[in-house]
């Protein structure tokens, strides 16, 4: 278990320095909610203020949990460094306890930097257990997106990683409504499959009715059982090559 911490905390000190997560996970969740967030409109029900909010805490959730893990674990198999942990005391789940870990740990700055915005700078408003319970939300469905980097991490090499993750990011955020609202048309309609969607449709929810949706928690809870079993397939054909 010691191994296991220590693990973690190197994983967590190595993140946080990375710039690719700087830039993605927090820089650019803000830097476009600062841009974009100030419209004094409706969306979903909610004011937009603080339905971009929610949209861009998702984004910086999303891509912290992704673009950080999937090429970090490609590079440091390819390196043999996995190769390596093996031969110490780390227990076998060991690695990838710490990557799970990680992310949820470099979750929180990407949710809070947004969230202090929205309340400091662009006036977003809400009941104290609404915004602890957006973060919670936000915090839990990150371990969904997480599996997702461990299964491209473990399937793909450092140069195709990189293009794996682009082709699965982009599409998720756009067609999660992360970039901008949907509407009620196709993109909506197919958008509402996606887990990116959903997380961010159980925040807006909590906001405009203080419950969420049963549609919503299946949709996440789905895609988070499959990029399980897809975490589970790469890393057993991995430790087979």
């Amino acid at each position: 278990m010691n191994a296991t911490l220590t693990l973690t905390k190197l994983d967590v000190l190595r993140v946080v320095r990375n710039g690719r997560y700087l830039i993605f996970a927090i820089a650019m969740p803000a830097a476009l909610y600062l841009i974009i967030g100030k419209q004094t409109t409706q969306a979903d029900g909610v004011d937009f203020k603080a339905y971009y909010m929610l949209a861009m805490a998702t984004y910086g959730a999303f891509a912290g949990a992704l673009m950080n893990n999937s090429i970090r674990i490609a590079t440091e198999r390819k390196s043999g460094w996995t190769r390596q942990l093996r031969l110490t005391s780390l227990p076998g789940w060991g690695y990838v306890f710490a990557k799970v870990v990680t992310s949820l740990v470099t979750t929180i700055p990407s949710v809070l930097v947004v969230f202090a915005i929205g309340a400091f700078l662009n006036d977003v408003q809400m009941p104290a257990w609404k915004w602890v319970a957006n973060a919670l939300i936000l915090w839990v469905v990150s371990m969904t997106f997480v599996s997702l980097a461990v299964a491209i991490g473990y399937r793909f090499d450092p140069e195709t990683a990189q293009p794996a993750v682009m082709l699965v990011f982009f599409p998720m955020a756009l067609l999660g409504g992360l970039w901008f609202p949907l509407g009620t048309g196709v993109l909506e309609k197919i958008g509402k499959w996606f887990p990116t969607y959903q997380a961010h449709k159980l925040g807006t929810d909590i906001l405009a009715t203080g419950t969420v949706s049963a549609t919503s928690i299946a949709v996440v809870a789905g895609w988070g059982l499959l990029f399980a079993l897809l975490a589970v397939f790469s890393y057993r054909s991995a430790k087979e090559q």
